[in-house]
Parts: C-alpha cells; sequence; structure tokens
C-alpha cells in the first residue's frame, strides 16, 4: 500500500560551503530524510563525499540520513557508512559482485537497506531481494550529476515496481531520485512513488525558500496547489 509521500533534500544540490547548516536548514523546512549522495569517479562520473563528512553532518539532524552510494566496490565502504550516521544506506546491483549478500550485510549493521535501479537496470533484479530491501531507488536520470531531465520511461519501471512491493504487504519505500520538480513530483507519486529525492528543486533560492519549495513538491505531488509566493 502506498504510504504518504516524503520529501527527501538531495545535499548535492547544498551549499558545500555551509553543509551543515544546510542540513539543519532543510530539516527545520520540513524535511522527511536527508539524502546524501555518494560517489567515487569510478562508478558515476563524479567525486562526493566520504563516511567523515557523513558523521559530521550528523550532529545537524534527527531526520533519517538516506545515504546513497554509487560506489564500487560497495562493501568495504557499508560498514564505515554505517558507523558514521547512515540509517538507510542504498547500494547498486552493478557495485559488486552478490548484491543478495551485500544487503544482508547492511541489515546485520542494524541499518535498513535499498537497492538503486538506473534507468537501463532491469525491475527484475529486485525480486528475489524484496525481502532483504526496506527501499527500492528509482533513478530518472543516470546518475552523477545533479540538475538532469527527468527520463519519463522510468514512469513504468515505477509502476510495475508499485505492483511488486504491493504484493509482499511489507513496507518498503519506492523512491525516485532524478529531475524531481513540481510538475514531475505528480507523475512519479501517480506512478507509485511514495518518497521523492529533490535537490535542486529543494535548494533553489536559498535558506528563506526552503520550507516553501517541501510544501510545494509535496502539494503538487498530492495534487494540490503549488505553495509559489507564500
Amino acid at each position: 500500500m502506498q504510504q504518504p509521500v516524503k520529501i527527501a533534500p538531495s545535499i548535492l544540490s547544498a551549499d558545500f560551503a555551509r553543509l551543515g547548516e544546510e542540513v539543519a536548514a532543510v530539516d527545520k523546512a520540513g524535511a522527511d530524510y536527508i539524502h546524501v549522495d555518494v560517489m567515487d569517479g569510478h562508478f558515476v562520473p563524479n567525486i562526493t563525499i566520504g563516511p567523515s563528512v557523513v558523521a559530521a553532518l550528523r550532529p545537524h539532524s534527527t531526520k533519517i540520513f538516506d545515504v546513497h552510494l554509487m560506489i564500487s566496490p560497495v562493501d568495504s565502504y557499508v560498514e564505515a557508512f554505517a558507523k558514521a550516521g547512515a540509517d538507510i544506506i542504498t547500494i547498486h546491483p552493478e557495485a559488486g559482485p552478490h548484491f543478495h549478500r551485500t544487503l544482508q550485510l547492511i541489515r546485520s549493521l542494524g541499518k535498513k537497506a535499498g537497492l538503486s535501479l538506473n534507468p537501463g537496470t532491469p525491475v527484475d533484479l529486485v525480486e528475489n531481494v524484496l525481502d532483504l530491501v526496506d527501499l527500492v531507488l528509482v533513478m530518472s536520470v543516470n546518475p552523477g550529476f545533479g540538475g538532469q531531465k527527468f527520463i519519463k520511461s522510468q514512469l513504468e519501471k515505477i509502476r510495475r515496481l508499485r505492483r511488486m512491493i504491493d504484493a509482499t504487504g511489507r513496507q518498503i519505500d519506492l523512491e525516485v531520485d532524478g529531475g524531481i520538480n513540481v510538475d514531475t513530483a505528480k507523475e512519479a507519486v501517480a506512478a507509485g512513488a511514495d518518497v521523492l529525492v529533490a535537490g535542486t528543486a529543494t535548494f533553489t533560492g536559498g535558506p528563506g525558500h526552503y520550507a516553501q519549495n517541501i510544501r510545494a513538491l509535496r502539494g503538487d505531488a498530492l495534487g494540490g496547489d503549488a505553495l509559489e509566493g507564500e
């Protein structure tokens, strides 16, 4: 069953010179999760942050840290991010030889486990690990950079995953990341997503606009009016 929509601002779009303040600001503005994109310049064509930065940010928010590992090989870094304060650790099936085992490792550390599907990754890869995942992340762009355009073909993937998740009877987040704005948010939620990762759409305008931006995303996703001009 689809859950209420959660907003997970991606700190990839935050001001990195004042990252702790930015995390605290989106927490106060109404974020449900703090989405942390970890990139290694190998699995994806960008380099972002490591466990020490996650640990430094942890005191700035009590919200769930939703840590997306776009790194390969991934297994040797899972424990470090768990210790740094990640609550959800999401990995890609292509990032290691045995992603079932990686999901088991995440859960053994007391963390929730997520599996991310790139635009070209087939839905079927999720089927045999649905008993292990707490979150499935659909990438609606090819990962590596913020500000990309939403790939519409991923809506059908979201629909298929919604049916698969509902059939389990388990509470599994269905998250979408990439090109989310007040227009694509509605489409993603209508297809079955219940967690929206939004970087540019959240952090545009500076801290004074974060609450308005989050309300606009959540309101539009639910079919309400975008709260522009408040």
